[in-house]
């Protein structure tokens, strides 16, 4: 049948502790947890970093986020970036994308063909953060009010920019269907939920009505927290007012009405697909950019190593390659790009480095090889480069400034237990150290960063002066040649139209 076609479904801030599949048991999902059901689960996939931005960055191009200069959600993803999109279309594939893909700078396309809406955040560099003012509070960030005004809804800009992203895909797929054009796809679709605010539409709302919403399972006080995650808290104000235990319940309830919501977009694009016949051979990627903390630890959103932060949902599905399996071995979006591309039989070449690796022989059962996750933190909220290693059980986090943390997740899953000062772990943490040294100048980093933060900032507060000339994508339509036109023969656009043809 040739090489699959490829459909990437993505959600953003999407956190496996919420979906049954992924070993939690709250969210109603029966359409990813079928495809879960059929295709292979990574029971222990992370993000590269849990910020929108650079997570999304290097999944395109299986580099860590320092590599590629993908620092924070207002860097610019360099056009010489080689990503899977060039990658797939110099192999004969049609690449497209629609739906949130923080592009920043003035290529809004990065190796896509086509792509079906515009985004729904700025690709500029106003959202710059300031390294050298840890005390401020940009105005553009996350604050609490996703928390403390959660609830039902009839409408918001997320649910309008999802349902969009939606429609787009599947007229997408049967534009495809109907072509003459026999070259295989490649489409990512990338929805904004369930990342916050915290509302959804009443009738996703009321599908946990009577169903018992479960608070953080971890609380810490706030004097014992680590100094980042005191940093965050001031980052999106959880310090500046209260909020009660009904706001965190109500929230949460939110979060999973969203992720149902989630769950039902995607059935609606893979109704298409079957109805296409496409589904014969397109192998199904389902992934987010990063987690979602949920009031654990008192910490929202992402911008974290824990657990809730920085681990994701990751399924592929591909029948006719490999059966359904669990791999608990960890493993990193970064391995998205070789995996797609060995699942289509096409060598990476030698343009750009890789950080990721192949999973396909994971999933086809092979023994676990020895082999460490990484993962770099550099936006707000931070003061200095955070790496995190995970290696077998272990996970080990070090940022100049700041203590070191070590978790043994096999015996400590929560993350309470922080080994790192303890004598029985000394020579542990000084492997994990020397590793750090050897592959991480975080010296040269934090000065890379800074001077980084410095060019955008002027560049962010020249263009906002006078006349604004925008980079954020404007999707392409010529209504001319839509539907029934005079210059256009009406047999013909009939006939081009209608699937299956007659």
């Amino acid at each position: 049948m040739g090489k699959p076609n490829i459909l990437m479904l993505m959600a953003d801030q999407m956190t496996p502790a919420a979906l049954p599949f992924c070993g939690g048991a709250m969210s109603m999902t029966p359409v990813m947890s079928r495809l879960a059901s059929e295709g292979v689960v990574f029971d222990a996939a992370y993000c590269a970093s849990p910020l929108c931005g650079p997570s999304r960055f290097s999944l395109l191009c299986g580099q860590l986020p320092a590599r590629i200069g993908a620092y924070d959600n207002a860097c610019e993803f360099r056009a010489d970036t080689p990503t899977l999109a060039h990658h797939l279309r110099l192999a004969g594939y049609r690449t497209i994308c629609t739906g949130k893909m923080h592009f920043v700078g003035p290529d809004q396309l990065h190796g896509f063909e086509e792509r079906l809406t515009t985004d729904i955040y700025p690709a500029d560099f106003s959202w710059t953060p300031d390294w050298t003012q840890p005390q401020a509070r940009p105005s553009w960030y996350h604050s609490m009010t996703s928390v403390t005004t959660a609830g039902p809804c009839v409408r918001t800009n997320q649910i309008d920019f999802d349902d969009e992203v939606v429609f787009t895909a599947r007229r997408k797929l049967f534009d495809l269907a109907r072509a003459r054009d026999s070259r295989p796809f490649f489409l990512m679709a990338s929805l904004t939920h369930p990342h916050d605010p915290f509302v959804i539409p009443q009738r996703y709302w009321d599908l946990y009505e009577g169903r018992p919403i479960p608070p953080p399972r971890v609380r810490i006080p706030r004097e014992r927290l680590d100094p980042h995650s005191l940093r965050l808290r001031h980052a999106i104000g959880a310090d500046l007012e209260e909020v009660t235990e009904a706001q965190v319940l109500r929230a949460r309830r939110a979060y999973y009405g969203a992720i149902s919501y989630v769950d039902e977009q995607f059935g609606l694009i893979l109704e298409t697909l079957k109805e296409t016949g496409l589904d014969e051979n397109t192998a199904i990627v389902v992934c987010s950019d990063h987690g979602e903390m949920l009031g654990e630890r008192g910490l929202w959103y992402k911008m974290t190593f824990f657990e809730g932060g920085a681990r994701v949902p990751l399924l592929i599905h591909a029948p006719r390659t490999f059966g359904p399996r669990v791999v608990s071995e960890a493993v990193s979006n970064l391995d998205l790009l070789p995996t797609l591309l060995d699942l289509a039989g096409i060598e990476p070449g030698v343009a750009a480095p890789l950080d990721g690796r192949s999973l396909l022989p994971l999933a086809r059962g092979a023994a676990p090889a020895a082999r460490a996750v990484y993962g770099e933190y550099l936006g707000e909220g931070a003061v200095a480069p955070i790496i995190m290693i995970r290696r077998g059980s272990l996970k080990f986090i070090h940022a100049p400034g700041d203590p070191d943390q070590l978790y043994d997740l096999a015996a400590d899953p929560d993350e309470l237990i922080n080994r790192a000062a303890e004598p029985a772990w000394r020579e542990t943490r000084a492997a994990f150290l020397a590793e750090i040294r050897g592959g991480w100048d975080t010296d040269g980093i934090t000065r890379a960063v800074l001077a980084s933060q410095r060019r955008r900032r002027q560049v962010a507060a020249a263009n906002a002066v006078g006349v604004l000339q925008s980079w954020d994508y404007q999707p392409r339509r010529d209504a001319s040649a839509e539907y029934v036109r005079s210059h256009l023969d009406l047999e013909a656009i009939e006939a081009a139209a209608r699937f299956p043809p007659v």
